[in-house]
């Protein structure tokens, strides 16, 4: 399931990737299969071990262009252990509503990205987060969890300010809004009410299937619903004046 729009955000065969926090690597696959150069980064080692184990799965298979290369690394997101200007394009996705220090997260990244480069960056949207927030102290009050909830313009402003040029934005995953709301009511643990077993189903259906009346209804309640917010920029190029 993938919050990045890759007909919004081109990659090319050989792009430089950064996923940021990849958590389950859903991104990093799908650029690895694209033909990158992918660098998995996240701070939680359990998680790095088990990418690592399916870019490998992967490459065993034949999933990914033979010049594509895939790694996987445990790391610091406000200390990252690259050169300036060592990728081409870095996604940060569902990440930094974790993190305290935001304005660092967004230096660190536009340091790594070459001028030119693209950044992906995908948080979870205000209005449906406000509600999880409103029906479940737990869903958010966890050791990790969520400590703010972004407006658009809110996180356009960081973006901007980092040095970064926002050049578009939509919303994803609006079937799932729903889903987070039922957990947050009938309790985030709480797998077992029918509501949200029922729910879950639906969602792996969707998910696996792909069936047209989902893929249709998701697109048309994204803009109303959508649970994740996602903006595309580009860190401007250097020009000969600005380097004197």
């Amino acid at each position: 399931m993938l919050t990045v729009d890759f007909t919004r955000f081109p990659l090319a065969a050989g792009d430089r990737v950064l996923d940021l926090g990849c958590g389950g690597g859903r991104h990093a696959f799908e650029c690895y299969r694209r033909g990158a150069r992918v660098v998995a980064l996240d701070r939680n080692g359990d998680e790095v071990r088990e990418v690592a184990k399916w870019f490998a799965a992967m490459r065993e298979a034949g999933e990914a262009p033979e010049a594509a290369t895939a790694t996987a690394m445990q790391g610091d997101a406000l200390q990252l252990p690259f050169p300036d200007a060592s990728f081409d394009v870095v996604i940060v996705s569902e990440v930094m509503e974790h993190i305290p220090d935001d304005k660092g997260v967004l230096a660190e990244v536009v340091r790594v990205l070459r001028p030119g480069g693209r950044i992906a960056v995908t948080v979870p949207r205000y209005g449906p987060e406000k509600v999880c927030w409103a029906l479940s102290d737990a869903y958010h009050q966890v050791e990790g969890g969520h400590i703010r909830i972004y407006k658009a313009d809110e996180l356009l402003g960081r973006i901007r300010e980092s040095g970064l040029r926002p050049y578009g934005t939509h919303h994803a995953h609006a079937l799932h809004a729903p889903y987070w709301w039922l957990k947050c009511a009938f309790g985030v643990d709480n797998d077992k009410a029918l509501p949200v077993r029922a729910y879950h189903k639906l969602l792996v259906w969707d998910i696996m299937k792909k069936p047209a009346v989902t893929r249709v209804t998701e697109q048309l309640l994204n803009p109303v619903v959508g649970k994740s917010l996602v903006v595309y920029a580009t860190k401007p190029r250097v020009r000969p004046a600005d380097a004197k």
